[in-house]
């Protein structure tokens, strides 16, 4: 059997929230009213501590004239202490105009040999207005605190006076991605040499000619290994095609949510497709739910989700352990086996029984689960 634990599509406080959930609904009632109790008793965690790294900058409050002196006497008082708190300040960007003057020289004697002139330094967009950390600071922005380009040329307006044109930016950052192509292909060479990869792909908006007023419906494909870098393949199509091309030389473990166009036809005749288990343990779990609704819960319906919970708490113990990928991996060998062969015979079990329709909730979560184990694309 070839199970994967999650899919790049689910994070690990998903994992952790679900499976500590369980799976029975009036079982989590009784828990959602126990956690807004702890909630409410929660005492404050207190004021966040500032980190030491950063400088501090002393401003001392003094006391107003008439608190100087003492109300006994009238005499002087001394400053004995300070009450201390802490902010965190800033200070704004500084924009500037760097100014490139490359040196001229020529001979005054000999003006045969001609004028030489320093060479230009080495940048991002040599014929753009903006300069490199400028540039750097339009890439950090926008993919890293989401502010999109026109957002950011408009903060240049306001702050600065200084109107540029939208695709003067957007040059720039296009720039920027031309230079990364090189390293974005040796990161898929690397994550295509290795023999696991995760898969998952999101929707994204995006303007077209072709259509006004809405926009297309694009994708990234995502493509990952623990310890590896995550690539994102930018596609306007969520076609099979985009799949078969990129997996079209591998042949190791490709673990997927259930989309089916990561099914036949996909690497090589070595490709194993590994489902992930977290959207398997959704499927039984909405399964319990619809069928406690009607009054008729299915025990082994709970059983799998037990036995699913025991595989991630493998995982669980590895993290708390902080267990290196290669110890973590020899800690599932040790204990996945005997739990993946219970859950196996469990759901074959099931799907024979005659009990379970296939396009139920329940048949189609052992039918997602089942149909990935012992099978090659």
């Amino acid at each position: 059997m070839t199970y994967s634990i999650t899919s790049p599509a689910v994070s690990s406080d998903e994992i952790e929230s679900e499976a500590a959930s369980g799976p029975l609904p009036e079982a989590g009632e009784e828990r959602s009213a126990e956690r807004a109790l702890r909630r409410k008793n929660r005492q404050h965690p207190g004021r966040n501590e500032l980190p030491a790294h950063l400088e501090r900058v002393e401003e001392i409050v003094a006391c107003a004239a008439g608190e100087c002196l003492c109300r006994k006497c009238s005499s002087e008082t001394r400053v004995i202490g300070y009450e201390e708190s802490e902010v965190l300040g800033m200070k704004p960007a500084e924009y500037f105009v760097r100014v490139i003057k490359r040196e001229k020289r020529a001979c005054t004697s000999s003006i045969e040999h001609g004028v030489v002139t320093a060479p230009t330094p080495e940048r991002i967009a040599p014929k753009s207005i903006f300069a490199d950390e400028t540039i750097i600071e339009f890439i950090i922005r926008k993919y890293a605190d989401g502010v999109p380009l026109y957002r950011q040329r408009a903060i240049l307006m306001r702050d600065l006076g200084v109107d540029v044109a939208l695709t003067t930016i957007n040059d720039a950052v296009l720039r920027v991605g031309e230079l990364l192509i090189p390293v974005v292909e040796q990161m898929k060479r690397d994550l295509l040499a290795g023999g696991y990869i995760q898969a998952d792909e999101t929707h994204v908006g995006v303007q077209t000619s072709e259509k006004k007023g809405e926009n297309h419906r694009a994708f990234f494909w995502q493509y990952s290994a623990p310890a590896k870098g995550v690539v994102f393949d930018f596609e306007m199509t969520r076609s099979k095609k985009v799949a078969k091309e990129f997996f079209r030389d591998y042949g190791g473990i490709l673990h997927t949510d259930g989309y089916v166009a990561y099914e036949k036809d996909i690497g090589t005749k070595d490709l194993i497709h590994a489902c992930c288990l977290a959207h398997a343990r959704r499927g039984f779990v909405d399964a319990i739910k619809v069928q406690s609704k009607s009054q008729a819960t299915d025990a082994r319906l709970e059983r799998v989700v037990a036995l699913m919970d025991d595989l991630f708490s493998i995982d669980r113990q590895a993290r708390e352990q902080n267990l290196s990928l290669a110890d973590r991996h020899v800690l599932r060998q040790e204990c996945a086996p005997a739990l993946l062969g219970k859950l196996h015979a469990l759901l074959s079990a099931m799907q024979t029984s005659g009990s379970i329709l296939p396009q139920s909730v329940a048949g189609k979560a052992i039918n997602y689960s089942e149909r990935y184990a012992n099978r090659r694309s």
